[in-house]
This record gives structure tokens, C-alpha cells and sequence, in this order.
């Protein structure tokens, strides 16, 4: 929205990186600081995260939280590369993701939300699988880990009471006690097909992709599209971000065994509001220009006919007038 103070490794990780590892690419706020925390300790592998800092009165305090918190955790000083960014503008959701996606030092990264525990060892099942690691390194697969939430709010407080395999996940499910994230929002996750989930152990395509679907992704850095930086604020932010990854020709396959859990946070419900109207009118449009980018990136390419065009064939046929317009751009 207007020039930033960034500070790219304004903590560095003393770690060394193997570069085929996994870097969890997050972005973190005030009130994520112990979040943050939490997730260096249980991780213990690669984290670059962005912390975004208000231009304000209350920007010493808590530069001064920031410090102690690194100084006070030696997981956090091992693992995580922490990119300062100062300005007086709240939730650049997708701004920030770019920022953790650009400084992470690996391959491969997982576009991760803070909140989420991570309950299983998906770097160790990811990394001792050659044919996944192959899928990662074609760069033409992203992998979905499975998001979940508890039903009753309070029991998402203490991740210490989380499953950590999947018999012990499914067993919560059956009894009615945790489900799919966000499921009063099936668009949201519904395409991961979690009935199938419970069942399989076999990694598995996503074949009914929705616009709104936004998993959680591991994904190849190199080549892979940025999250378009116009969307401020909640809604539909991160599903932009999927959604030009998809169009882009990368397939969406899940993990079967592993998965992650909600930490409960309270919500501005007032502000997610008003800016998921915005974004909604902006993601129509964003939807459009990003079929006739891609369709004519394509076929000036020649790569039109070819495996990597399916994905957006299938999808951007869905908005009306595509056709016409794409052949009028290419003529």
C-alpha cells in the first residue's frame, strides 16, 4: 500500500539448513508472539516468518516483547528467520506471505497459518518417501496436509491434548468431538474430500477443486506463483493465492496420515466482515484476469495443449465470456 520498513533475517536461524528441507513460511503478529514460540519448539526444523509491527506509539514495547521472546527460547533461536516488517497497515495478509515465501532458505516451504500444531512428523514422512520428494522436486505437485478444528471451541486451547495419529484423529471425528476446519465453510476445505481421508492411506489428487479451497500447502518455491498483494485484509486473501498456484498447472495431492489442528484465537469478527465484502467484489475480477494471464502465458509458450494448461482449462471455463475473450487477446 505505500513503502514498508523491512528487515529481512532481522533474526537469523544458527541452524544449518539442508536445502531439500521443509521451511514452514508463516506470518505472525503481536498476538501470535507465544504461538510463534510454540511452533519453533515442536517444529524443530526451518521456520521464516514475517512479523508485522505498528508504526505506533506501542512499537518499542513491543519490538522489546520480540527480543525477549527470541533471546527466551532457544528453539526460536535455532530454527526461525524472522523478517521484520514496520508500517502502519494491518492485515497485508498476502504482502507478508510473499516476504516469508522470498527469505525462506530451503526448496520447499509450507504456506502454514501460525495457529495451526502441527500433530504429526511431516518433514520425516514427506522426506523418507522418494516418490513424494520426486513429486516436490518436478515442482508440479503440492502437497495438502489436512486442517482440522475442534468442535467445541475450548477444547482447541491445549495442544498438549491433541491427537497425534490418525487412528486417535478419527476416533475425535467419529465420537462428534473435532471435524474438517471451518466446516460451516465447506468451499473452504471441502475439496481435500476428508470422507475419503479417513479411509485411505494412499496419497490422493484433489479432483473437485472450488475456487473459495484454500488447504494448507507444501509446495516448491522456485517457479511457483507470489500471492497477489492486492488483497488487504480477510477474505478470500489466501484462496487468491491457491487459486494462482492451480492455474499455474501444480496439482493438489493429499498426505493420508498427516495433519494439523486449529489452535483456538478469538476473531475481529467486525472487521472480517467488512473486508470479506471487499475482497469478494475484487476476487471476481482477480479470478478473470488471472485465466486470460495464464491462457495467454500459455499459448504463447506452446504450452496450451499440454498437461500443464488442464487445470486452467477445466476452472477458468467456469466464468462466463473466457473463451471469446482469450481468443480475442491471442489473435
Amino acid at each position: 500500500m505505500n513503502p514498508m520498513n523491512l528487515t529481512p533475517y532481522f533474526f537469523r536461524a544458527k541452524a544449518q539448513l539442508d536445502k531439500e528441507d521443509i521451511t514452514m513460511a508463516t506470518l505472525v503478529t503481536r498476538n501470535r508472539f507465544q504461538v510463534l514460540s510454540r511452533l519453533a519448539t515442536n517444529h524443530k526444523g526451518p521456520i521464516s516468518a514475517a512479523v508485522h509491527i505498528n508504526d505506533d506509539e506501542t512499537k518499542d514495547e513491543v519490538m522489546k516483547e520480540l527480543r525477549d521472546l527470541y533471546a527466551g527460547n532457544a528453539d526460536m533461536q535455532q530454527y526461525v528467520d524472522l523478517h521484520l516488517i514496520i508500517d502502519t497497515y494491518d492485515r497485508q495478509f498476502n504482502l507478508w506471505r510473499n516476504v516469508a515465501k522470498l527469505f525462506a532458505r530451503t526448496d520447499y516451504i509450507m504456506m502454514l497459518d501460525v495457529d495451526f500444531h502441527l500433530c504429526t512428523d511431516l518433514r520425516k514422512s514427506i522426506r523418507s518417501n522418494p516418490d513424494i520428494m520426486d513429486r516436490l522436486r518436478d515442482g508440479r505437485t503440492a502437497l495438502v496436509v489436512p486442517a482440522f478444528e475442534f468442535e467445541k471451541q475450548a477444547d482447541g486451547n491445549d495442544w498438549h491434548t491433541f491427537p497425534t495419529n490418525k487412528d486417535d484423529l478419527v476416533q475425535l471425528v467419529q465420537d462428534g468431538k473435532i471435524g474438517m476446519f471451518h466446516n460451516n465453510w465447506f468451499k473452504g476445505h471441502g475439496s481435500t474430500d476428508y470422507p475419503h481421508w479417513y479411509e485411505t492411506d494412499e496419497l490422493y489428487q484433489v479432483t473437485h477443486y472450488d475456487f473459495s479451497y484454500e488447504p494448507y500447502i507444501i509446495y516448491k518455491k522456485e517457479g511457483s506463483p507470489w500471492c497477489d498483494e492486492r488483497f488487504i485484509g480477510y477474505g478470500a486473501n489466501k484462496a487468491a493465492c491457491l487459486y494462482e498456484i492451480y492455474l499455474s498447472g501444480i496439482e493438489y495431492w493429499v498426505l493420508p496420515n498427516d495433519f494439523l489442528i486449529h489452535q483456538t484465537h478469538r476473531y475481529p469478527e467486525d472487521a472480517r466482515r467488512k473486508e470479506r465484502q471487499y475482497n469478494r467484489k475484487l476476487y471476481i475480477n482477480y479470478r478473470e484476469e488471472a485465466c486470460l494471464r495464464y491462457a495467454r502465458k500459455f499459448f504463447m509458450s506452446g504450452e496450451w495443449e499440454t498437461t500443464r494448461a488442464d487445470n486452467l482449462k477445466h476452472e477458468c471455463a467456469k466464468i462466463h465470456g473466457f473463451q471469446r475473450n482469450f481468443m480475442t487477446t491471442t489473435q
